[in-house]
């Protein structure tokens, strides 16, 4: 059928796209995102030769409504077909949602006659699909209109729904109220300035929340929307047989009214609780008198106070309380309500059944500091690479300084005067940074320039033939240098 008549937003009909949440992405053809479906167990099954298939059709609706009409046509319909089907007045546009022979029991349940049944007219044609979509796109903004004429006018009541007809002739209008209502202004003033035809239908809470849906507290969508057709009385009286709180914030549903479900796992309480003694039954011990307080069904336990010990829980099993209201009844009074053990044993706290290894159920767990050694972060990358033999950082020169070159003797170099470590006028030779050193010697090679003034290290101390090549730059050494003063 796809979104066309599904109650969760039923899509949008300019853009023709599904609705959020549409798990079927719009082409579920299942009546309507599974809202009160009906599985046909038996059309896998073959009618005996010589029957005619039952030619009645289930014909869904907005929400929960639905109608049985009779397919005289004979025309061969498929579940998701829209069919057009008669109306008082006009004619309505539904979603075939059941065909075949599981429509008898259908009808039985909901005593739906032959008699009653209306005619289904043809398959929906793209016009009646067209009229049908602008229908739908007109009960929105009409409820909200309708909410604000009946609080005009002053009226204890409230627009729940509205229902448009296929063909746009017929509005239906679901209020609640909690008494009768003299609306006749008001469908006066929705004739006028809708311009249909307007009935109005009261309705209770509960079917007023199976319309518009809802999640109840369990998590799942309500009961009354999605498969739950009949409503039955809920009493206290359900809540009490099943040891719950009377408390009507809780048991309450989105309706206001006490939740369905507390029917549905009743009986099995009431046959259990058949083996239970009765509740203000009071069991007499030698030293005091011990009062029930709370019963367990399925554990088959009742929890008992001694009037000595008024903040003490005792939790019997039924077949002692048994045995020791047979006991008074002979005149007898045991010492204590359990036999296996004193009442100050049974009050020692269990051990859990479980190990605790990474230490889960201790709440301070990231209280706790935790004593790791500090990391040695060193983010200084001017040093240069550390000695492995020493863990100590070189330190950093920001000077660039290489610090006074040894006084070294060394043999000449093509024949000139000993190179020393002062001037030729006598005074010491200055440390400039960054800038290459005069070479005294005039028969010796060129020396390469040190460009940047990179540390290169002390020269080591160590005599060398003379040679005519160019000396090469030393590489850096692993040792730190000596900052000392020029002497």
């Amino acid at each position: 059928m796809g979104c066309s008549g599904c109650e969760t937003g039923r899509g949008n009909t300019n853009t023709n796209t599904p609705p959020a949440g549409c798990g079927s992405h719009g082409t579920c053809n299942t009546q309507g995102c599974n809202k009160f479906t009906v599985f046909d167990w038996l059309s896998n099954m073959a009618l005996p030769s010589g029957e005619e298939q039952f030619q009645g059709v289930e014909v869904r609706f907005k929400n929960d409504r639905k109608g049985y009409f009779l397919n005289v046509d004979k025309l061969p319909l498929a579940v998701g077909d829209a069919v057009s089907v008669e109306a008082s007045p006009g004619h309505d546009i539904g979603t075939v949602s059941l065909t075949g022979e599981l429509v008898k029991l259908q009808m039985s349940k909901r005593s739906v006659t032959f008699e009653e049944m209306k005619k289904l007219y043809r398959k929906a044609r793209q016009t009646d699909i067209d009229k049908w979509n602008e229908a739908i796109a007109m009960e929105k903004p009409t409820m909200q209109k309708a909410r604000q004429f009946a609080i005009d006018l002053g009226l204890n009541m409230k627009i729940g729904d509205v229902e448009f007809q296929g063909d746009k002739t017929k509005a239906t209008f679901f209020y609640t109220a909690n008494g009768r209502v003299d609306f006749r202004q008001l469908i006066k003033m929705y004739a006028e300035n809708f311009r249909v035809r307007v009935e109005m239908r009261q309705i209770g809470s509960r079917q007023e929340a199976s319309k518009l849906g809802g999640v109840g507290s369990c998590g799942r969508e309500l009961c009354c929307s999605t498969w739950l057709s009949d409503f039955r009385s809920v009493n206290t009286s359900a809540a009490r047989y099943q040891q719950l709180s009377l408390n009507p914030q809780k048991l309450a549903g989105q309706c206001g009214k006490l939740k369905c479900c507390l029917n549905f796992e009743l009986d099995s309480y009431l046959d259990a609780i058949k083996e239970f003694p009765q509740g203000n039954t009071e069991l007499q011990l030698k030293k005091s008198a011990a009062f029930q307080v709370k019963t367990d069904i399925f554990k088959g336990l009742m929890y008992y106070i001694v009037k000595d010990e008024p903040s003490v829980f005792h939790a019997v099993p039924v077949a002692r309380v048994k045995e020791i209201m047979l006991m008074n009844r002979k005149g007898e009074q045991p010492e204590f309500l359990l036999v296996e053990q004193p009442q100050s044993k049974q009050l020692k706290k269990a051990e859990p059944d479980y190990d605790n290894v990474v230490g889960e159920s201790d709440l301070t767990r990231f209280d706790r500091k935790k004593n790791n050694p500090p990391r040695n972060n060193n983010n200084n990358r001017n040093a240069g690479p550390r000695n492995p033999n020493n863990n100590n950082p070189r330190p950093n020169n920001p000077n660039n300084s290489r610090g006074p070159r040894p006084n070294n003797p060394r043999p000449n170099e093509g024949g000139g005067a000993p190179r020393t470590n002062n001037n030729p006028d006598g005074t010491p030779r200055s440390n400039n940074a960054g800038q290459g050193r005069p070479n005294n010697n005039p028969n010796a090679a060129p020396r390469p320039n040190n460009e940047g003034g990179q540390n290169r290290g002390p020269r080591p101390n160590n005599n060398r033939p003379p040679q005519n090549n160019p000396r090469p730059n030393n590489p850096p050494t692993n040792n730190p240098p000596q900052n000392e003063a020029p002497q």
